[in-house]
């Protein structure tokens, strides 16, 4: 996806929330497909959805042949043939491109082991309605999870600054960060990447961080409490940051791990802003998905 269209879609978005914008989608359909469980996801498309005029299908793995072990390929071929665009929230990002392979609509990221897409639109349009879009200074303190991830190739795109923070042996890929790179030499972003914590959030005006433990990694959650030391988010590591730093969790959040209860609770609006935003976000994902397909129909 490119800059502009990024960009086109959070328009919509935006436009949406404050109601300029009052899309109607009757008639269409939109399934979900879960094999990760959630709150935000489930709740902003099916919410999303159904305001929009949609019908909202949720599939389990477990309800549906996925569960019983039918190819994922040939899940794909069978729904997309009765609806008119799909979420999955999954785990190992090669489901997601063999499903997208094989449909015959739209393929919307839900989640990924690899890439949360949905979550950071949500994101950057929490930073542009707090005026923090304009050269913001980025910075990344935690994992370098599916998050981290999303967060390289949504500044490498648009072309901010971005500092990634992450312990010695929980780096991002480095196919990553070689694709992050492309995209970087035509937007001129500016990538760091670093294990001190103090060094990477100086000056921050946007500061981002997550679980240490992400669901199915449970088994290492003894480790990586003792390997992640020294990068929870407290009053202190913030100070560090512009003044007027705004703190940004996707949720859930491990209060006292990640970041402490107190600068949780004093950043708790923007976060819940974040939040919302996920129905405002995923519902700008899906009519720009619907007006592109009416497009490519002509």
């Amino acid at each position: 996806m490119t800059k502009e269209e990024i960009l086109e879609i959070l328009a919509i978005a935006r436009a949406i929330k404050s109601g300029a914008l009052r899309p109607k989608m009757r008639a269409k359909s939109l399934a979900m497909i879960f094999e990760k469980s959630s709150t935000r996801t489930r709740v902003s498309f099916e919410m999303g959805a159904a305001q929009l005029g949609m019908h909202p299908l949720f599939l389990s793995s477990k309800d549906i042949q996925l569960g019983r072990g039918e190819p994922m390929k040939d899940t794909a071929r069978v729904i997309s043939r009765m609806v008119d665009m799909v979420m999955i929230r999954t785990f190992a990002h090669s489901r997601l491109e063999e499903f997208a392979t094989h449909s015959l609509v739209p393929v919307i990221n839900g989640l990924s082991d690899d890439f949360h897409p949905a979550q950071l639109m949500a994101d950057f349009m929490t930073l542009q309605e707090l005026g923090l879009d304009k050269d913001p200074i980025v910075t990344w303190i935690g994992d370098g999870n599916n998050m981290a991830n999303s967060l390289l190739m949504l500044a490498s795109k648009l072309g901010f600054e971005l500092r990634i923070a992450t312990p010695k042996g929980y780096e991002i890929a480095s196919r990553w960060i070689e694709t992050a790179w492309g995209f970087a030499k035509e937007s001129g972003a500016k990538l760091r990447f670093g294990n001190d914590p103090k060094e990477m959030i100086r000056s921050a005006n946007a500061v981002f961080t997550d679980v240490w433990t992400s669901m199915g990694q449970e088994a290492q959650n003894e480790k990586r409490l003792n390997d992640f030391k020294g990068f929870g988010l407290d009053d202190e590591l913030f100070s560090l940051a512009d003044k007027n730093a705004a703190l940004l969790h996707c949720l859930p959040a491990h209060r006292g791990e990640e970041v402490s209860d107190k600068l949780f609770e004093a950043h708790s609006d923007t976060i819940f802003l974040e939040a919302e935003n996920r129905l405002h976000a995923q519902k700008g994902i899906m009519v720009w998905l619907d007006r592109h397909a009416k497009e490519r129909a002509k």
